[in-house]
């Protein structure tokens, strides 16, 4: 990962457009970007330790974003639990109710295909904000990339433990393994991002193109172990699949390109980029999502070959929408910012599913799989939509219990602590190099 070899000739980046921040190197935008409420955190003069920031110092957008788009996460997942029914476009009950249908439409236009993306986004924000953080503490390149390259396998370790155990519909060995790629894109001008974002969303349109036309998953076991066998299958296919074809590059991408431009970081600075971005993302998103949600709320049947391209379109634009949506949630940030809002209230109870992303996002397998998988209670066995969104919703919402009750005693989340220390070690902090940090 090529790095600049000097920070100090630097102009002030406050002088700068957001697209002349894009324009800039990561590491230069890394080391002259405000922190965003990322503070070092000094030792007593025996090193930089890089150790949790605390909450009052975090950057409201991207925590916001991250605890609703759980929500949006449980949506698009709980379909996956649903079995002993025949199932059509978009994988829902051919024999739904209108209720149903109604619902499987507007899950479809603004959540499928748009929550996954969303979260990619705000992995690729997290990962230059990490990266930042190891530059401000001084850390020379070669412990940098050790870092991140630990961090982003123990992920790939946590998804393959989570999907042998609960669902094999994980995210976190895809994001993991294409996080490996973007820490060698993250250094490079805006056009090679644009480019290798590009083919993402190409090699997106087709796989799903492609899927549309394969006849329907066997079902699952209702045994449990044999079942394990089959979800490591499955997910071990999907992440070696889905890193090749770049599944969920392009978001990830984006999410550097925002990092970059400092809009989650300073968002009351950048209100007119973020509304043009929200709007323009949302019109794409929308405009692309509507013919395939009257396809799987089954109001338009068309040819097969149809429908798959309908698809493709629908998972292509999903990562628009997914660029608005957090954009909106920026523009809430930015409101905030300039109310002087302290942490309490809603917008801090979202904020804390957000710190724990990582825990909140496993706790709602621990909640769906056992009640709705073959090899647990198995009520996903002839349940409708309208039902399993309802389950989804309430699975969400005990997350969010969780976190804030964690919140409330000043704890982490556990997945959380858990990740930091096999990345930093046992302490969960790692020590830099004070003479180094500028």
């Amino acid at each position: 990962m090529r790095t600049p070899q000097s920070h100090t000739t630097l102009a002030n980046p406050q002088s700068h457009s957001a697209l002349e921040d894009l324009r800039m190197p990561v590491q230069a935008k890394l080391a002259a970007a405000p922190r965003g409420g990322l503070t070092p955190l000094d030792d007593g003069g025996a090193g930089v330790t890089a150790g949790p920031t605390p909450p009052s110092q975090r950057s409201w957008a991207p925590d916001l974003a991250r605890g609703a788009v759980l929500l949006g996460i449980a949506l698009a997942n709980v379909g996956l639990y649903l079995h002993g029914t025949d199932t059509g476009p978009g994988f829902r009950p051919v024999d739904g109710s209108p209720l149903d249908r109604t619902l499987d439409f507007f899950v479809t236009l603004l959540v499928n295909d748009r929550s996954r993306p969303m979260f990619a986004l705000l992995f690729g924000f997290g990962l230059v904000t990490i990266a930042r953080r190891l530059t401000e503490r001084g850390l020379e390149p070669s412990r940098r990339r050790s870092v991140l390259l630990r961090r982003h396998l123990w992920l790939v370790a946590f998804g393959g433990v989570h999907a042998a155990l609960l669902f094999e519909g994980d995210i976190l060995g895809i994001y993991g393994a294409t996080g490996l790629v973007v820490l060698l894109l993250m250094n490079r001008r805006p056009r090679v991002l644009i480019a290798w974002g590009t083919v993402s969303l190409v090699l997106l349109g087709v796989l799903y193109a492609v899927t549309g036309l394969a006849p329907d998953f066997p079902a699952a076991s209702s045994e449990y172990l044999p079942s394990m066998v089959e979800r490591v299958s499955v997910w071990g296919l999907g992440v070696v699949g889905g890193t090749v074809v770049m599944l969920v590059l392009a978001p990830m991408l984006a999410g550097v390109a925002l990092a970059r431009a400092g809009l989650l970081d300073r968002p009351w600075e950048h209100r007119p980029q973020l509304r043009r971005l929200a709007t323009l993302g949302s019109l794409v998103g929308v405009v692309g999502a509507l013919p395939y949600a009257l396809v799987v709320a089954r109001v338009w049947e068309p040819a097969t070959v149809t429908t798959s391209v309908l698809a493709g379109v629908h998972a292509v634009t999903g990562t628009a929408m997914g660029v608005a949506y957090v954009c909106l949630f920026a523009l809430w940030a930015a409101r905030l910012h300039e109310r002087r809002a302290p942490r309490r209230g809603a917008p801090a109870v979202l904020a804390s599913v957000g710190e724990r992303s990582l825990t909140c996002y496993l706790l709602q397998s621990m909640i769906l799989a056992p009640l709705l998988s073959p090899w647990g209670l198995g009520l996903g066995d002839g349940m409708g939509t309208a039902t399993a969104y309802g389950i989804a919703v309430a699975a969400w919402l005990v997350t969010v219990a969780v976190a804030w009750a964690l919140a409330s005693v000043g704890l982490r989340g556990p997945f959380e602590v858990l990740l930091r220390r096999l990345t930093y070690g046992p302490t969960g902090r790692l020590a830099g190099n004070p003479t180094a940090a500028a």
